[in-house]
């Protein structure tokens, strides 16, 4: 974690940006800064640290209500295991990004677009009809590089609107900075497994501190009770594996706040559970 000062014309998505952070990570980090004017000098948190997910480490793995993509490259010894990460948009809820294991089928540099009928009638009802094909270029959706998955009809993709980056916008496409994508193309082969999870808490350790990590789940899943229950099922299961002593408080407060950054909940215990 670390904590950026603003400059005059920075709005809080240019350093959103800058730092390979998604629009609502830096929202949530920093409620109380404005979005558009944050103020020269202003003291902006730039939420850089994570947990995992709790998935297979290998390929690709899309955590949708964090709306980041995590990448673990095969790695020839298990020391050397390392993971890159970035910011993505997910499909909006009548579009739902689909959840499970699929992989990667195919790889387009500079692609063509063919918007699918569902897409074309819903940009007709709005007066922006589109063509059947739209070429590579500035104009095109898909910006310069398109990974396929074996989903039919989900792609992997940049954009030519990067400031949704880490929003709920697309028709459940994923969609990543162009220089993101860029530097994460040429890493990925065609098989390369893909796991779309839905984690809105996840917990781990650092040395002998469990931390939590609340994102606000789903809008069609928001439910405060099922957050809670599902922090505690998490806290108990560390505990489980490793005694230690939760501070309520902290648990409480995370849960509530949804805020999108790892918060230190428990300390381990030298003594076995119930000694």
């Amino acid at each position: 974690m670390r904590t950026v000062r603003a400059e005059h014309a920075d709005t809080l998505l240019d350093i959103a940006r800058r730092f390979g952070i998604g629009q609502q990570e830096i929202l949530l980090a920093n409620r109380d800064v404005d979005r558009w004017l944050p103020g020269d000098g202003t003291e902006v948190v730039v939420p850089s640290r994570y947990i995992l997910p709790d998935a297979q480490r290998e390929g690709i793995v899309l955590n949708v209500p964090e709306m980041r993509l995590y990448y673990f490259p095969a790695a020839e010894h298990p020391g050397d295991a390392t993971v890159r990460t970035y910011p993505v948009s997910i499909g909006r809820m009548d579009w739902a990004t689909p959840l499970g294991v699929s992989r990667i089928v195919a790889k387009n540099r500079h692609p063509s677009w063919r918007p699918p009928e569902s897409i074309r009638q819903e940009a007709a009802a709005r007066g922006e009809p589109l063509p059947e094909i739209i070429p590579p270029g500035p104009d095109n959706p898909l910006g310069d590089y398109a990974l396929r998955l074996s989903l039919p009809g989900y792609l992997i993709h940049s954009t030519n609107k990067p400031f949704g980056v880490g929003m709920r916008v697309t028709h459940g496409c994923v969609r990543m900075y162009p220089e993101n994508i860029a530097e994460l193309f040429p890493l990925v082969s065609v098989g390369t497994p893909v796991q779309i999870v839905n984690q809105p808490i996840k917990v781990g350790w650092l040395l002998d501190t469990l931390y939590i990590e609340v994102h606000p789940p789903l809008e069609e899943e928001s439910e405060t009770t099922a957050l809670v229950e599902m922090a505690m099922d998490l806290v108990v299961s560390a505990w489980e594996k490793r005694p230690l002593l939760l501070n309520g408080r902290a648990l409480k407060k995370a849960v509530e706040e949804q805020r999108g950054v790892p918060v230190a909940v428990a300390r381990a215990l030298s003594e076995p559970a119930g000694g």
